[in-house]
């Protein structure tokens, strides 16, 4: 029997940072009873073109609407300037080099990525950046930066994105719970640890007496 989770999100997906506690307490209770959890970045915007003024305001509204449901810290002063281009494809494969160079460490880098945006207004879109924090969480600097760049990183992110698209999950966070291939939907979106905790609790149970 194998059984794991599938963490399909984006770093730069504002419910996915409101979802974050609930996702490293899940994590957490999946790897307690020996369940791992493949991180899966699933692409929000790729290729975007600079932000406009209706658009920013839109997405601003909506990350006070996340703050305000999730309790999770945004710095607003100074958030998407002028000229900022919305691109996740950077940040997604920032997480899919470090998934393939040493998954263990995506944890970590996917925290500092996400704080970095949402509490410290750092542009996330940028290699510089992204070598920069990938270091902090302990990747070799010079090793990550050339990995990042190479084709097979590209076309991993891409394969990443292709597969959320052909299951048809169409909105982040989701949250899957695999056993023996077959695949059970535990979220689709937000929901409070209190809601999740049982229902993960329970797939854990039957898939241990599987």
């Amino acid at each position: 029997m194998t059984a794991r989770l599938l963490y399909v999100m984006d770093p730069m997906c504002s419910w996915c940072w409101g979802f974050a506690p609930v996702a490293e307490a899940l994590i957490a209770q999946a790897r307690d009873a020996g369940v791992p959890t493949r991180l899966v970045p699933g692409g929000l915007r790729s290729g975007s073109s600079a932000l406009d003024a209706s658009t920013r305001k839109y997405i601003l509204e909506h990350w006070q609407a996340v703050a305000d449901a999730t309790g999770q810290a945004f710095r607003f002063d100074g958030a998407l300037p002028d000229g900022f281009v919305y691109d996740t494809e950077p940040a997604c494969r920032a997480l899919v080099t470090a998934r393939e160079l040493h998954a263990d460490g995506v944890w970590p880098l996917l925290a500092l990525i996400q704080r970095a945006f949402y509490e410290r207004c750092v542009d996330v879109t940028t290699a510089p950046q992204l070598v920069e924090l990938a270091e902090q969480a302990g990747y070799d600097r010079a090793v990550f930066a050339e990995a990042f760049t190479r084709a097979d990183s590209r076309a991993a992110t891409a394969a990443d994105f292709n597969w959320v698209q052909d299951l048809g999950i169409a909105g982040f966070p989701t949250l899957l719970a695999e056993r023996n291939g077959q695949l059970a939907l535990l979220t689709n979106g937000y929901q409070p640890l209190e809601r999740l905790q049982p229902l993960l609790g329970r797939w854990l149970q039957q898939a241990a007496c599987a």
